[in-house]
């Protein structure tokens, strides 16, 4: 028991001394994890256009400029 304490304590010693240096073992983001994320982004991008351009939207958006416009005069 007191032999694979030791162990570990080494390894997280070795891993400290390595971050302290900068020396990281995951640099980034794979490609797939990169793709994954801009096919996420392409589909909110896709479901807020449908959403702003419904007529429900556009009509409310519409009055709400319509009455900040005429508050002002």
């Amino acid at each position: 028991m007191c032999g694979m304490m030791r162990t570990r304590v080494r390894v997280l010693v070795c891993r400290a001394r390595a971050t302290l240096r900068g020396e990281r073992r995951d640099a980034g983001m794979v490609t797939s994890e990169y793709a994954l994320g801009i096919v996420a982004a392409a589909g909110l991008a896709v479901v807020l256009y449908r959403v702003l351009t419904s007529e429900q939207v556009s009509a409310k958006l519409r009055a709400l400029v319509e009455r900040a416009l005429d508050a002002g005069m």
